[in-house]
């Protein structure tokens, strides 16, 4: 057994995840500690695996089933590799060539594309309100489907964002940290700065900074969330980082000074997002099918965008953070300055010196994406993960 995965397997033993088993997952936060621990550990021995060539398919047929319903790289790709990963084949749904223009039901797509799917993963982020309700109606009409004997197996539903979370980036972003600074351990005291950031586009979700501040104050850090006037996000999220905060030791605070939050930070995560009370109206409008308030709407919110362009990721403030190296994150696409656009969420030279742990962030979203199926679709991940090293599999014959 090789020293790193048997470590792995002794972390997990210590771990309560009975829960997981045949289960769903749609927010970090409904997930208990242990649970938390678990997607990164199992995470961790995926990647150990495949990295020594070990195959860890533990399917020999079956479909992942990806609906999204916003436009996606890394996760659209990420959920791809990680169904590949586990032996899965990906069926993507294009809603514009299905029966759902004919009016085909929610509840009716789902069981029709799930007869041999393991897994469906779902992006729907635009709309508040709506994301997380169309998600869990999925889950509870593939659940029925599978209570009545249409299905023969219960499908996982994995949220690939919503507008409410986005565990998948969040998750993939806490495993990048945790590696940085050299285990969760290290963790406790440091500042994480989760910053609004000027962006020339408007409409972008609130799920990342949402997500974040619901994940990262589990660790006993002190997680500050800026924002210019006006640009809140979900009262009840910031209620649930103060009680993660207060549990685990560390602290959540909000300030309109994005100096403030990136003075003597460990971590930086400059992120444009909408308006909370913004994404709402343009929710209504798109309900009552008014194009040219969504127009006008557009407008209003690129014009308030413009009052705040100094909230950007310049060299003058990465200096002011811990020993002017904090860790530069983003979910990316970043609006670069001078880049991608005239002025964007941050400058160019800060961007590419962050390139390496940019890009070692977005790699770990497939293995987060694989350990959370794994673990709702395996009832003893230990005794598995010790089957797959025992049994050697090559991945690749070179």
């Amino acid at each position: 057994m090789n020293d790193t995965l048997q470590q792995y397997i002794e972390k997990l033993n210590g771990l309560d995840i009975k829960n997981m088993y045949n289960n769903d997952f749609f927010l970090t936060w409904d997930k208990t500690d242990d649970e938390i621990m678990a997607v990164f550990t199992i995470a961790d021995a995926l990647r150990n695996l495949r990295e020594r060539n070990i195959s860890t398919r533990i399917f020999d047929s079956g479909l992942g089933i990806s609906i999204f319903r916003d436009n996606s790289t890394r996760t659209r790709f990420s959920f791809a590799s990680a169904c590949n990963l586990l032996g899965l084949a990906v069926q993507d749904l294009d809603e514009k060539k299905s029966q759902i223009a004919h009016g085909e039901t929610v509840r009716e797509t789902a069981n029709m594309v799930s007869f041999m799917a393991d897994v469906i993963g779902i992006r729907d982020d635009m709309y508040i309100g709506k994301g997380h309700t169309y998600q869990k109606l999925v889950a509870d009409s593939v659940t029925q489907g599978y209570e009545d004997g249409i299905l023969e197996q219960k499908p996982t539903l994995v949220n690939l964002q919503c507008d409410i979370d986005h565990p998948t980036q969040c998750m993939a972003d806490m495993e990048e940290i945790i590696h940085y600074f050299g285990g969760v351990e290290n963790l406790k005291g440091k500042k994480l700065a989760m910053s609004w950031a000027y962006s020339p586009s408007y409409g972008k979700p609130l799920s990342v900074p949402q997500g974040v501040i619901g994940l990262m104050t589990r660790f006993g850090m002190d997680v500050v969330l800026a924002h210019p006037e006006g640009y809140d996000v979900f009262p009840e999220v910031e209620e649930i980082a103060r009680k993660n905060a207060e549990k685990s030791g560390g602290s959540f605070t909000k300030t309109g000074s994005m100096a403030e939050a990136f003075r003597d930070a460990d971590i930086v995560y400059p992120k444009s997002w909408a308006p909370f009370a913004a994404m709402e109206k343009r929710t209504d409008l798109y309900a009552k099918g008014d194009f040219d308030g969504i127009d006008a709407l557009e407008k209003e919110l690129l014009k308030q965008n413009a009052e705040h362009q100094d909230w950007s990721c310049t060299e003058e403030l990465m200096k002011t953070t811990r020993d002017g190296k904090a860790l530069y994150l983003h979910c990316l696409p970043a609006d670069i300055s001078g880049v991608s656009c005239e002025k964007g969420e941050v400058d160019a030279s800060v961007f590419d010196r962050y390139l390496k742990p940019l890009y070692k962030e977005a790699s770990y979203k497939p293995y987060i994406i694989a350990a959370m199926i794994f673990l709702a679709k395996v009832k003893n991940p230990q005794k598995l993960l010790k089957e797959l090293e025992e049994g050697n599999k090559l991945r690749w014959r070179q």
